[in-house]
């Protein structure tokens, strides 16, 4: 059972006894909610997704170290990787002075790292690409826009039995994808999206309907009515919240129902 749905059965204060207690009360529960048990295959897909993207805070933290050490003798450089690569190019030119001779070992160190760290997150890439190959479902998860092989491997890795979830709409608030509530005395009260669920597979979904609505604006959003209507009266990232939520919806019923992706009738025409 997740720890927050039992926690109101904690009666005062917290020890051993009263947690005991309250998971005895909890699990008699008509409607409590349980949590499957993961294979260790999904498993070792959760250690890899998590490791990959430690990997990735870790370079970004690189990165801005870099980039603060550098901007106080008054160098910068672009916004991107290849502003980067310019910064560790003044620190490697020999000819260059303005850096100081133990800020530029320290800088030299911090390169090496970094090179070392994108070495290591395509290696995770690699495996990542690997076990999607070898996944049926995760190949066919691929199929649905916006789902890329790391996405697709996370949702296999992460969702144990889809069928524990009532419906799409469940297993887009258990990501994180719907309005919070604040309802009393029949009125509905909705607010932003709740930001509750898996904050990995939330990002993730977001990032995937973003490429999808780039793409759309660069070659035209006739085919997608449903989203055209949406840009037209909500700014990108707000519909790319909502294109995130449609396109778990999607997930869900294709891992539930064992089905394939089947595209919109204006799409295919």
């Amino acid at each position: 059972m997740p720890p927050a749905y039992v926690k109101p059965y904690v009666k005062r204060q917290k020890n051993d006894a009263t947690d005991a207690e309250a998971i005895c009360e909890a699990v008699t529960r008509a409607n409590m909610r349980f949590v499957p048990t993961k294979t260790p295959e999904q498993q070792s897909g959760l250690v890899l997704h998590r490791t990959r993207h430690l990997f990735i805070r870790q370079q970004t933290s690189v990165i801005n170290a870099i980039r603060a050490h550098l901007a106080e003798f008054g160098i910068v450089a672009p916004v991107g990787r290849h502003g980067v690569e310019e910064l560790l190019a003044v620190v490697a030119d020999p000819n260059d002075k303005r850096v100081p001779e133990i800020a530029c070992a320290c800088l030299s160190a911090l390169g090496a790292q970094l090179r070392r760290i994108k070495e290591q997150i395509l290696e995770f890439d690699r495996l990542i690409r690997a076990w999607h190959l070898s996944n049926e479902m995760s190949k066919r998860l691929e199929e649905v826009p916006g789902v890329g092989p790391v996405l697709a491997t996370a949702l296999v890795a992460a969702v144990a039995d889809p069928k524990s979830f009532r419906s799409g709409r469940n297993f887009a608030a258990w990501i994180g994808m719907v309005p919070k509530q604040h309802s009393s005395g029949g009125k509905n009260r909705l607010g932003n999206i709740s930001k509750q669920g898996d904050r990995y597979l939330r990002g993730l979904f977001v990032a995937g309907a973003l490429s999808v609505i780039r793409y759309a604006k660069i070659h035209g959003t006739k085919h997608r009515p449903w989203l055209t209507a949406l840009l037209a009266r909500r700014p990108t990232k707000v519909a790319a919240i909502a294109l995130a939520n449609k396109i778990a919806r999607m997930v869900w019923a294709m891992m539930a129902r064992g089905e394939r992706y089947k595209e919109p009738v204006a799409l295919a025409r």
